[in-house]
């Protein structure tokens, strides 16, 4: 299986998204929540990846909302194990916009979600076998 640093590297997890007026506000920006979805899945991903195990959100940390998301635009959005506990861990998402006939990229949101691991019987267990 590896070291758990090279679990980490190896779970990182990349979605990209077009903004499109479907998924805005009438402001013409991206939800705020349909963000924090989006930053929940990315996140699920990355947990599940990492422990390969049945993973369930368990809280959210502080979310940055830097800079409204505008419909037209593409967004990255990348996940990262930050800490490992016995039975949980915590991802870090950042939400990268990219103006579609631009270079530019900047990161306009950021969280943290704790994942812990459960078994069968939806009770936690050991995130990753070998810290047992």
């Amino acid at each position: 299986m590896g070291t758990v640093e090279e679990r980490i590297q190896k779970s990182e997890t990349r979605i990209f998204k077009a903004v499109f007026p479907s998924t805005t506000n009438h402001y013409d920006t991206l939800f705020g929540g349909t963000a924090l979805h989006l930053m929940d899945e990315v996140a699920f991903i990355c947990a599940t990846r990492f422990s390969r195990k049945k993973v369930v959100t368990i809280s959210t940390g502080q979310i940055d909302f830097k800079k409204a998301i505008p419909a037209g635009t593409l967004i990255e959005l990348v996940a990262k194990v930050d800490s490992v506990g016995r039975t949980s861990c915590k991802i870090h998402v950042d939400i990268f916009m990219e103006q579609m006939y631009s270079e530019l990229r900047e990161t306009v949101v950021s969280g943290t979600f704790s994942f812990v691991a459960v078994d069968e019987n939806k009770k936690p267990t050991p995130i990753l076998d070998d810290l047992d």
